[in-house]
């Protein structure tokens, strides 16, 4: 009899749930805060300098970073990210910052107001103002100027009488902001149509006052601007720009908009193919998937993470990711139930065998993903977050949700005797009483010999390894600024551009290049890279002059050799920690023979994906670490489940007396997770190839370097990983002659021990 009261509690979840997600998704959304890839800003990276000889320590960085997020005050932007970094850096994160011209001015000047006679002595400073002493008035002219308020009206009647004193032409109160000792001059800059110092006012009285106006060719804006900076404070420390990289707001705006287009779509396609194979479970899989979405995006929330391009792809990709959780688990319900099991039982058993896989393979790719976090610049350490998130969320969700939900209606037992319900034939079905094993369950796969054919793919392997290396060796890698230092220059216009016009524009501000390349579907956008470092007024240059020419700004980055050394460094120092960390956790869960075939397969794939790149002269940036670490996590997640299903295999046959046992256990372990494999990978493609196809241009090599590594992660898990592992076996059977595969437990005498 039907227990209808599962089934109706069933439909409460799902309603409650659903609109618990319906009520505060569009809150939820709102108060995420967006990177500056997807409103557009900018991010700078300074190194500190110190003056006159002082300490930089943490003292000094925690002020410096203190009048960095004064000045980010005047600019009006809410929520600044400043991020001291090592010992000498300071990271600054402006999204949604509209001027960033003015933004960088304010952000790097100095600001150390000083008032000197016309021999450049030393009269009052910054110290001499009293605190917000500044703001912006006009003189008896109507003119913009700048009030300045002193602690001191005695000091100022002192800096006047010695002015008084040097007498006509000489009683010049010049001042200055960021006069520099040694280089900068009274005598050179006033001999200049343009001097750099404010103003120099000549002084014929004494003045006993604590007012004192600053009265030069200012526009409104101007003085405004100066009069915040003095009341921000000087900087303690001078700031030298090491790397930095800016988004105009319309290509944040339509990058995240195409990247959005693609999530949906992508998710679309995996939650109908879920569905066609795995008909009811599948139903389950896009609800519990659903609320997982809405769960890393309410997670991400609490923790006032910011989301950016990455971040985005990441929650896409997590969401391929999730399924797998949810098709291993059904896999092993299906095998249940082909055994003859009931469907009660057949789901027990499936879930209870399954956990473990799904542990392990979760494990591997948090492993890989938090390695990015540690080594990563500020985007990929956002696209690390969301894939933990990620990970952790489908744990919840699939392990647990999917179960709850299916288990109200297998409990019910509306399902019994509805195998169709789970994409299992009644032909499929074996007779309880056979007493059959889902070891022994034939597949479509049987006839295939995987390990009497492992030569052929050690040699398949070999030869293209052999061929990407002379690839990389003759064309190398297209490094990207991140590693090789420079300048890096993206354009977008409102119809085609040809590389003769990008070029054009370009040597306009004397910059000449021959490295350009125009993409996007209409052949729109231009990217040009040069070797030299703009300075932060070059980069204001460029950006005026291109906002004027195509109606948007471009998008500028800049990386220092010393950073981008740096930044190579950290990417073989995570390719390597990881491997080392999956060697260990594998060799832990398993065995040393498992581990080191496990990360020679995750090598393979990684050199496939570099080859590629080499071949195809796409450029590598500081993502494409990510993607392929991405790669190194679920690739080890398929062979995982490979090695735990080869682990089963063994078990059952207690000892391995043959080089012929050894290759049945590959064989049947793969056979019976073969379905499973082309069933997550195609989950994980569908939306590779969305965000490839649809999403934003500025992570479209990200995306194709996943979608190589993807394909090359299967290949090396289905007809690599487990036949290295087979070699090396039957080299121990022959040293042995017998290998136990259950441990044997340790008899207990009941006799007295002498």
């Amino acid at each position: 009899m039907v227990k209808r009261s599962r089934i109706v509690a069933f439909f409460l979840i799902v309603v409650l749930l659903g609109s618990l997600a319906g009520a505060t998704t569009n809150n939820i959304l709102k108060n995420i805060k967006l990177g500056l890839d997807l409103q557009g800003g900018f991010e700078v990276l300074y190194e500190v300098t110190p003056k006159d000889g002082q300490k930089v320590d943490k003292a000094v960085l925690a002020s410096t970073a203190e009048a960095l997020d004064r000045r980010i005050n005047v600019l009006g932007v809410s929520e600044p990210n400043i991020q001291i970094e090592g010992d000498k850096r300071i990271r600054v994160q402006l999204a949604g910052v509209t001027d960033q011209n003015k933004a960088r001015e304010i952000l790097s000047t100095e600001a150390n107001l000083s008032f000197r006679d016309v021999n450049d002595q030393l009269m009052m400073d910054g110290s001499d103002l009293a605190e917000n002493g500044a703001k912006q008035t006009f003189d008896e002219n109507g003119k913009p100027s700048v009030s300045l308020k002193l602690k001191s009206a005695s000091k100022f009647k002192d800096v006047t009488q010695k002015i008084v004193n040097m007498g006509a032409p000489n009683n010049l109160l010049v001042i200055w902001l960021d006069f520099e000792e040694g280089q900068d001059s009274f005598q050179a800059e006033s001999a200049k149509e343009d001097p750099k110092y404010l103003s120099a006012p000549q002084v014929s009285q004494i003045f006993n006052q604590d007012t004192v106006s600053i009265v030069g060719n200012f526009t409104i804006e101007e003085a405004k601007t100066l009069s915040d900076l003095l009341n921000a404070g000087s900087l303690p420390v001078q700031l030298d720009e090491v790397y930095s990289t800016s988004v105009g707001a319309k290509f944040g705006e339509q990058a995240m908009e195409t990247t959005i287009l693609a999530g949906i779509i992508g998710i679309a396609i995996i939650f109908i193919y879920m569905i066609g194979v795995y008909r009811f479970p599948g139903f389950i899989a896009t609800i519990t998937l659903s609320f997982y979405i809405y769960l890393i995006l309410l997670v991400f929330d609490w923790m006032n993470g910011v989301l950016t391009l990455p971040g985005i792809a990441a929650l896409i990709l997590g969401v391929g990711m999730a399924v797998d959780a949810n098709i291993i688990t059904y896999e092993r319900i299906r095998e249940e139930i082909k055994v003859g099991r009931t469907i009660k039982s057949a789901f027990q058993a499936g879930e209870k065998n399954s956990l473990s896989t799904i542990f392990d393979a979760n494990i591997t790719t948090i492993l890989a993903a938090a390695v990015l976090f540690m080594y990563g610049t500020s985007s990929v350490k956002g696209f690390a977050t969301m894939l933990i998130i990620s990970i952790l969320a489908s744990f919840i969700t699939a392990v647990y949700g999917t179960r709850l939900l299916m288990g109200l209606w297998v409990h019910s037992k509306a399902l019994n005797k509805k195998p169709g319900w789970f994409g299992v034939k009644k032909s499929e079905i074996k007779n309880i009483a056979e007493n059959y094993d889902t070891l022994d369950l034939p597949t479509k796969f049987d006839k295939f010999d995987f390990v009497g054919n492992r030569k052929k793919f050690f040699i398949l392997s070999a030869v293209l390894i052999a061929v990407g290396i002379i690839v990389v060796s003759i064309f190398r890698l297209n490094l990207g600024i991140d590693f090789v230092s420079g300048t890096r220059i993206e354009q977008q216009a409102s119809e085609p551009l040809t590389k003769e016009k990008f070029q054009a524009e370009l040597s306009a501000l004397g910059i000449e290049t021959d490295d350009i390349v125009i993409s996007g579907d209409n052949k729109e956008i231009g990217v040009a890279r040069f070797k030299d470092v703009l300075t932060k007024d070059e980069i204001a240059e460029v950006k005026t002059h291109f906002h004027e020419e195509f109606g948007q700004d471009p998008n500028v980055s800049t990386v220092s050799p010393t950073v981008g050394k740096e930044l190579a460094k950290n990417a073989l120092k995570a390719l390597a920690i990881a491997s080392v960390g999956i060697i260990i956790y594998v060799t832990i869960r398993f065995e040393i023979k498992m581990a080191i075939p496990a990360v020679l397969a995750l090598l393979h794939d990684a050199f496939f994906i570099i080859a590629v790149f080499s071949f195809t002269r796409l450029e590598v940036d500081i993502t494409f670490i990510a993607a392929v670490l991405t790669v190194v996590g679920y690739s080890i997640n398929d062979t995982i489940v490979t090695f735990d299903r080869m682990r089963e295999n063994m078990q059952k046959k207690k000892k391995l007396k043959s080089f012929e046992d050894i290759a049945d256990v590959v064989n049947k372990s793969l056979r019976q997770t073969l379905g499973r494999s082309v069933n997550t990978v195609l989950t994980v493609v569908f939306t590779v190839v969305a965000l490839l196809v649809f999403g934003s241009e500025s992570i479209r090599n990200f995306s194709f370097a996943l979608l190589i590594g993807l394909i090359a992660g299967t290949y090396s898990s289905i007809f690599l990983a487990a036949q290295i592992w087979a070699v090396w076996k039957g080299k121990e059977l022959k040293e042995k002659g017998v290998i136990n595969t259950v441990k044997e437990k340790r008899k207990v005498s009941d006799e007295p021990q002498v």
